[in-house]
């Protein structure tokens, strides 16, 4: 039985590796042109019912009662879910504010960057499948 590559052809281990070293660089060169603006404070909205909008601040309030209830009694269940839920809230709430955009790079980057990367992705894919 003669040696087969990569998805059963001869070579596929060549378009296998160029493939993925190029999703690796297309996708790395992506993620390193965007960016991570929060949109965050004390006061202002992280998420909302209708109009009535929740702030980080009236996220702090039940934890602190929480904490306060934990500190009195250690074994008391009210503390911890009130702690435990706010801080749940807290994250949630920054991870929903988070905004994300592309930085100042050029259209020739952004070719660049997306042929490395669905090219990459095209190669791979493709040296995955057997030839018939």
């Amino acid at each position: 039985m003669p040696y087969r590559g990569a998805g059963g052809t001869q070579g596929g281990e060549a378009r296998f590796f160029i493939g993925l070293i190029m999703m690796i660089a297309g996708g790395y060169l992506l993620l390193r042109s965007i960016v991570v603006l929060p949109q965050i404070g004390i006061g202002s909205r992280m998420f909302g019912f209708g109009t009535f909008g929740v702030t980080t601040g009236m996220v702090l309030v039940p934890f602190m009662f929480g904490v306060g209830l934990i500190f009195y009694n250690a074994r008391n269940w009210a503390g911890w879910l009130l702690a435990g839920g706010s801080l749940v809230a807290l994250v949630f709430g920054v991870i929903a504010s988070i905004n994300f955009q592309f930085a100042g790079i050029s259209a020739f980057d952004l070719l660049v960057i997306l042929i490395l990367f669905v090219g990459g992705l095209g190669l791979f894919l493709r040296s995955l499948v057997s030839a018939r």
